[in-house]
């Protein structure tokens, strides 16, 4: 082996150190006039601003998995969960917007509770880029069966003949579950007695024991439960019927113009470049439309609905309108 003096091998590394320097530039110089921005460069975090185990908390779980694959720099999952939603969407708003920090988000954090909550510690609208919807999930109408009715239509007689008598059970004050018979009652004429529980678990199990007749949740907390004969799904809460629940009829083909699907989106903090924003968006895009991903998705009763950055706001815009008079009608607030 040839033995170099130590002043050529000193030589050797400050040239190779040179050239990996002008490599540098060269790779930022290419991205600059390409278009392709640099990102990302070193551990992201993907805060999620709910539980283990939440439905956004397993969806952030898969694109930080495959994202970690394919672009060779930890992503590591975080759940920030409080103040139903706002806390870990406000850490989001409040992070440096250099690429190291995004998040998922839903319509509560997003929209929802600007209407419920007096003051938020973030203004969705000014401290949040919004990078590309993920995926929704319906909600579904359902009704205990002994209560003997099998439309919408039926349901919908028997709550004006005994207004005040029955119940439904939601997920919380202000939840999804919560707005949506809201505005069924609104929407129908009816009056029916809200009972909130703190999870879909416990709403199913009140709903299965007759403590409440009725709720509208998230559609994977109930089909799990149809097998056994004492729960019935009247409709869905989607524009659209689902393929993947297919014959049950949505509220608006029911006779009642209600939409109340749970989506969540991708978010990050304000002021992140547009390159970074529009690189993120097309990394998750191939994520969640990957076929993979979209099984995956699928046995969460989900499915994947990528947007610009500008149809994102559009729906946060349209949720804002959707909700304002039913939050007004029922004077529902959250202090």
């Amino acid at each position: 082996m040839t033995r170099y003096p130590f002043p050529v091998i000193a030589f050797i590394c400050a040239a190779l150190a040179a050239a990996a320097q002008v490599a540098t530039q060269v790779v930022a110089q290419v991205a600059a006039q390409t278009g392709a921005p640099e990102w990302p460069t070193k551990p992201v975090r993907i805060l999620i601003p709910f539980g283990p185990g939440s439905t956004p908390d397993l969806v952030g779980r898969m694109i930080a998995d495959r994202l970690q694959q394919k672009l060779g720099q930890p992503f590591v999952v975080e759940d920030k969960p409080g103040a139903s939603g706002n806390l870990g969407t406000d850490a989001v708003a409040k992070a440096e917007p250099d690429g190291t920090t995004i998040g998922i988000s839903i319509g509560g954090p997003l929209a929802i509770n600007k209407l419920l909550f007096g003051k938020l510690p973030y203004d969705p609208q000014k401290d949040i880029a919004y990078i590309t919807m993920l995926a929704t999930q319906p909600s579904a109408l359902v009704v205990n069966a002994k209560l003997g009715v099998a439309t919408v239509a039926e349901l919908i007689d028997l709550l004006k003949k005994n207004p005040g008598k029955y119940n439904f059970g939601s997920i919380g004050n202000g939840s999804l579950s919560h707005l949506a018979m809201e505005a069924i009652a609104l929407k129908s004429g009816t009056q029916i007695v809200h009972v909130p529980y703190a999870s879909s678990p416990q709403a199913m199990t009140a709903l299965l024991r007759g403590d409440v007749q009725v709720a509208c949740l998230p559609a994977i907390a109930v089909t799990p439960q149809l097998g056994s004969g004492e729960v019935r799904i009247l409709a869905i809460s989607t524009a659209a019927r689902s393929a993947l629940l297919p014959g049950i009829p949505t509220l608006t083909e029911s006779g009642i113009d209600v939409e109340a699907d749970a989506w969540m989106g991708m978010i990050a903090p304000a002021r992140l470049p547009d390159a970074i924003v529009a690189k993120i968006a097309r990394e998750v895009t191939d994520i969640i439309t990957a076929p993979d991903i979209r099984e995956k998705l699928s046995a969460q009763l989900m499915e994947p609905i990528p947007t610009t950055p500008a149809a994102f706001r559009a729906r946060i815009d349209a949720d804002l309108a959707r909700w304002a008079p039913v939050i007004k009608a029922a004077n529902i607030t959250i202090n």
